[in-house]
């Protein structure tokens, strides 16, 4: 496997589990409101696991063994470069235990509404699709543009799931800030200050 394989490989590994893991943590938030530890193993279980499982048996039908043209090649990295920034903002705004659900599972937290989040409401699944669409430039065969296709399927429901659990935790805070905040195209300018 070549270089570029791999890193396509790698982008594949931590992003294709992102919908499956909110599909264990989302509808069954109130089984694992007391078992927290639990939740995040089984996450990721049923998420990491398939999504290995995935690629060690079919890494030959997803990715291209040859190098990509030039223009794919510089637009792949871009976006996978785009993404690891988004996804460093992202941390730093909501921090580790945020990202991970700990708020979801707890029932609390307040709306993020600060930093990238006061120009995008889901820069997690927008990163993810960068990067994965950076894969897809770099190394993809026709079954993984249909795996990543499918990937934003998911992604579509789980972010529906988000935003009906959002709403009824914060109510019209929610809707308000839905109002203001796009979902997946991100603002250019900072929101002023309330």
């Amino acid at each position: 496997m070549t270089f570029i394989a791999w890193v396509a490989t790698i982008v594949l590994f931590m992003q294709l589990p992102i919908p499956l893991y909110w599909f264990v943590l989302h509808p069954t938030k109130n089984l694992w409101s007391k078992r927290r530890n639990w939740a995040y193993i089984v996450a990721l279980v049923f998420s990491w696991l398939p999504v290995t499982l995935l690629l060690c048996i079919h890494h030959g039908r997803l990715l291209r063994r040859d190098l990509p043209p030039i223009w794919r090649l510089v637009l792949g990295i871009t976006l996978i470069a785009l993404e690891a920034r988004l996804f460093w903002k992202i941390k730093r705004d909501l921090g580790w235990a945020r990202l991970v659900g700990a708020t979801e599972l707890s029932g609390g937290g307040q709306i993020a509404q600060g930093g990238i989040y006061s120009r995008i409401r889901h820069p997690r699944y927008l990163g993810s699709f960068l990067a994965l669409i950076g894969a897809c430039l770099l190394a993809a065969t026709r079954a993984m543009w249909i795996l990543v296709a499918v990937w934003m399927i998911l992604a579509a429901i789980v972010i529906a799931m988000e935003e009906v659990e959002l709403r009824g935790r914060f109510g019209r805070s929610y809707k308000e800030y839905c109002r203001q905040v796009p979902r997946f195209i991100p603002r250019l300018w900072l929101q002023r200050q309330r």
